[in-house]
């Protein structure tokens, strides 16, 4: 069983006009850590994944899956 945590940092930042470093600032880490986070390197933390979500108001499953989230215009079977 996989233990990669899917998650749709990027399309949120692209959403919201938010740079790596402009979303690491608010919320404490390194923004390098944003990029292993977004490219699955890097799977956070329960509290840091709250904090993700938070930052954007949305609930965290919105952010972030243990399976993969369908593509854009992918219409669901």
């Amino acid at each position: 069983m996989s233990e990669t945590v899917h998650n749709r940092i990027a399309l949120l930042r692209a959403e919201r006009n938010v740079t790596r470093r402009q979303l690491a600032e608010a919320l404490g880490v390194h923004y390098q850590t944003v990029g292993y986070l977004e490219r699955g390197e890097y799977s956070p933390s329960l509290y840091l994944a709250l904090r993700i979500a938070g930052y954007f108001e949305v609930p965290v499953e919105v952010v972030f899956s243990t399976s993969p989230f369908p593509r854009i215009g992918e219409r669901s079977a």
